[in-house]
């Protein structure tokens, strides 16, 4: 790690703290105190658990010795600093709405406060750029995809990963009023009448492929939301995904319940404290998907 402090740098906005309402934030809706400790807590937790989905793997596109990379939606900044650890030749640039990233990072990394929906003006185009966990996030998915391509060295890679947000059992061990899918149900409906769909996760795909890269794979991995199964790598998946899953669950829908549902608060609560006692209930053998989509931007593009 570098003996340095970095200053974070502003892009199309301002700093401010996300946990204050402001009305040009994209995200403002989806996740309530972002700059708390236990919200970057969270983070951390969601970049632990993907790391165990992947075996350890930081990402899966087929990359090789890249000049320039850019994480969006950075975060905590976690999978940034990991990747400029692996990789000293690179320029990783980590980009959020706010600067709660450590000062403390390698001497290859630097941190922007920057919205992803904003017109991209970076000084130089990237060899890899990659986006985690941001579904819910853009109200205009062609142009952000169009901004990847744009920005992109020819054949330079794209990787989104995100978790579906459709929850399901191999054996109809839900109950027959699940509090847990009726969370899921109200989050997918708010987020669509909000205009930046969560459901996200299944159309990558085609929305990478309709903005001209090649070489489009998806990759679809099983995840369990409480340690249920049998066979010991997906226990441990399932311990760890019910911990992020529980962490998740006010996170991601109160702001989206109270605002965009008109759903009084003690509703909302209940709801999720309902929600709460499905995931503990290790009888229901709930789990997710999460997908891994890679693509590369045309040689002669």
């Amino acid at each position: 790690m570098a003996d340095a402090t970095i200053p974070f740098e502003k892009g199309n906005i301002p700093w401010y703290d996300r946990s204050t309402i402001v009305p040009t934030c994209s995200y403002l809706l989806i996740v309530s105190q972002p700059n708390d400790e236990r919200e970057q807590d969270r983070l951390d937790l969601l970049h632990h658990l993907q790391l165990l989905i992947l075996d350890g793997k930081l990402y899966l596109a087929p990359i090789s010795n890249p000049g320039r990379v850019l994480d969006v939606g950075t975060g905590t900044g976690i999978w940034a600093i990991d990747f400029a650890d692996d990789h000293k030749s690179a320029e990783v640039i980590g980009i959020d709405l706010s600067p709660i990233q450590p000062l403390w990072v390698p001497p290859n990394v630097r941190f922007i406060v920057d919205d992803a929906e904003s017109d991209w003006a970076y000084e130089a185009n990237f060899d890899f750029v990659h986006i985690r966990s941001m579904a819910g996030s853009f109200r205009d998915m062609s142009k952000f995809f169009q901004q990847c391509f744009d920005h992109l060295n020819p054949q330079g890679w794209l990787e989104w990963k995100e978790f579906e947000t459709v929850i399901r059992t191999d054996d109809d061990t839900f109950p027959p009023k699940s509090a847990y899918l009726e969370l899921v149900d109200r989050m997918n409906e708010a987020s669509e009448k909000f205009g930046r769909p969560m459901g996200l996760a299944p159309q990558i795909k085609t929305l990478m492929e309709s903005a001209g890269f090649t070489n489009v794979s998806q990759k679809i991995f099983k995840v369990p939301l409480s340690p249920w199964p049998k066979d010991k790598k997906m226990k441990e998946l399932g311990n760890w995904g019910q911990l992020a899953t529980l962490e998740s669950l006010q996170a991601y829908t109160l702001k989206l319940f109270t605002n965009v549902l008109g759903m009084e608060a003690v509703e909302a609560e209940l709801l999720i404290k309902d929600a709460g006692t499905d995931v503990k209930d290790r009888s229901i053998h709930m789990y997710g998907s999460y997908y891994v989509v890679t693509g590369q931007k045309p040689k002669s593009a």
